[in-house]
């Protein structure tokens, strides 16, 4: 039972996972020539927050137990089922909490570097 809920939950956080560093600044100016590397240390950085797989996975953890206790005292529903649903739905919450957490570093951290990123 395990293996059902945290299966689609890994893959759902590793296709999700980096997409809040990969984001593509928008400058108000043009670039300067130190953008690229800047922006490649930022985005290293946003990467490298692991903090953030814990969170998510505690929302999994929660989202689980919420989902059993839901589908068991459904006369129809079972635990199995809802944990399942109950983990992708906190699972699916934390990556997006996550992105944009990855998001908002990478963003900081060009401005802190001296970029006029306004979004």
């Amino acid at each position: 039972m395990k293996a059902l809920i945290t299966l689609p939950l890994v893959v759902a956080i590793a296709a999700c996972s980096n997409s809040g560093a990969n984001y593509q600044p928008i400058l108000d100016g043009p670039k300067d020539a130190a953008y690229q590397s800047d922006l490649a240390s930022c985005r290293a950085l946003a990467k490298n927050q692991t903090q953030l797989n814990r969170r998510t996975m505690g929302k999994a953890a929660i989202g689980a137990g919420i989902g059993a206790a839901l589908g068991s005292a459904d006369d129809e529903g079972d635990a199995t089922g809802g944990a399942i649903a109950g983990a992708l739905a906190g699972g699916l919450t934390g990556v997006g909490d996550a992105r944009e957490k990855k998001q908002s570093i990478l963003i900081n951290c060009m401005r802190g570097r001296g970029h006029n990123v306004v979004g």
